[in-house]
């Protein structure tokens, strides 16, 4: 009888909530009508209970500008938790975390990259509760960031990147590599370029960021060429840069933009080539090159200048001829 209730409801609401509500509203539904009976629960409590409070704290997020990717992967992080602790909030304890962080990564053998994800995703969420006053203290505070060995990540050199170039089987890819090469803006940011984004007198282009924040961008003549001769090829009406071959010609995504740079990476015998590679490396090359690392921040379009210095790995032989040049 519970079952068909929930379901009913479910059913009603399908046409009027999005996928994440839905998972939310099933995720209610389940909790409350197996533990206890609705209708003796106060409006406060009703309120409070771990999911509703969730709900909330993905809404802020989402105010705050939070990509609807980043608020599935916030729900499923804390749904996670909450099911397994099956507790009130305010009963949540810094060990109950600490227990459930060691548990998650010995049963999945989990890197410490992303344990220290997970947790400060949980950061997050309690950190939120505490200002909004539902709990006094975050349990998080005295859980510490997770240490994780330094790596010194690879970057594209100049013969690689002409390779790429050599190989394009057509002008849209060539335009993508330039466009990856000379911009050095996020995937996310390449797939939502439209065509009327770009400004080929000042060689700019508008590109939407993370938390919707718009930036400009600059590219070189090499690109502006290769861009141009795409878009005049083009027989199609979509608005959007970059589209598939194949009617009806739709807007490339995120994944085929890394299909295409896998396979021609694989072609070239290039070493793991996708879209962030190309970021990283015009982060170095400039920074490499002298230019001052606050306006590498403002073209990355980085909140946190701290974050410019971990995408930016200086050229080892320039460290070498520095050293001679100033200690030596």
């Amino acid at each position: 009888m519970k079952e068909l209730f929930k379901q009913k409801i479910l059913s009603q609401m399908s046409d009027s909530l999005n996928f994440q509500q839905m998972e939310l509203l099933e995720f209610v539904l389940r909790q409350n009508i197996e533990s206890f009976n609705i209708s003796d629960l106060t409006e406060k409590e009703l309120n409070e209970t771990p999911i509703n409070l969730l709900h909330s704290f993905l809404s802020a997020k989402k105010i705050e500008g939070c990509s609807e990717k980043s608020l599935k992967y916030y729900f499923s992080t804390i749904e996670a938790l909450l099911n397994k602790l099956n507790k009130n909030i305010s009963d949540i304890s810094t060990n109950d975390l600490r227990l459930y962080l060691s548990d998650y990564q010995n049963k999945n053998n989990s890197s410490k990259v992303t344990i220290d994800n997970i947790r400060r995703i949980f950061s997050s969420f309690f950190s939120w509760l505490e200002d909004e006053d539902y709990i006094l203290k975050s349990p998080v505070r005295r859980i510490h960031k997770v240490k994780t060995a330094k790596t010194i990540k690879e970057i594209l050199t100049d013969e690689e990147i002409e390779k790429l170039r050599d190989n394009s089987q057509n002008i849209r890819d060539l335009s993508i590599i330039e466009i990856l090469s000379s911009t050095g803006i996020r995937v996310g940011e390449l797939v939502k370029i439209n065509i009327k984004d770009i400004d080929f007198q000042e060689r700019s282009c508008i590109v939407t960021g993370k938390g919707n924040k718009q930036r400009e961008v600059y590219f070189d003549a090499r690109t502006k060429i290769h861009l141009l001769e795409y878009i005049n090829q083009r027989k199609d009406n979509n608005e959007a840069l970059f589209v598939s071959h194949s009617k009806p010609n739709k807007r490339l995504t995120i994944n085929s933009i890394e299909t295409i740079l896998r396979k021609l990476g694989k072609k070239c015998n290039i070493n793991k080539v996708h879209p962030h590679k190309f970021r990283r490396t015009l982060a170095t090359m400039a920074i490499d090159k002298g230019m001052p690392i606050e306006q590498v921040q403002k073209l990355l379009g980085h909140t946190k200048i701290d974050t410019t210095m971990h995408y930016a790995m200086v050229n080892q032989i320039n460290v070498k001829m520095a050293h001679r040049k100033f200690i030596s």
